[in-house]
């Protein structure tokens, strides 16, 4: 049996990121909220570096983005089930 824990290394690597580096300076697009929602869990909470793969400056850029997003309404802070 193959462990989740493997698979998720191969692909830990920040998606905003180049080969060149961390491009600076850092902008996630708050209004981009099919690859925020990626980014938080069910409960609204937002995933660690280690589970969502990204650097620190862009960690806290998501943090940043997903603030605003649901300050503009455009993503809830809690999922409604």
């Amino acid at each position: 049996m193959i462990r989740v824990k493997d698979l998720r290394s191969k692909n830990n690597r920040c998606r905003f990121c180049t080969k060149e580096g961390c491009p600076r300076p850092a902008f996630v697009d708050y209004k981009d909220t099919g690859s925020l929602k990626k980014m938080i869990s069910a409960q609204g909470k937002l995933f660690s570096r280690k589970r969502s793969g990204l650097c620190a400056t862009f960690q806290r850029e998501v943090a940043a983005a997903v603030k605003r997003a649901r300050f503009m309404a455009l993503l809830p802070y809690v999922e409604m089930n």
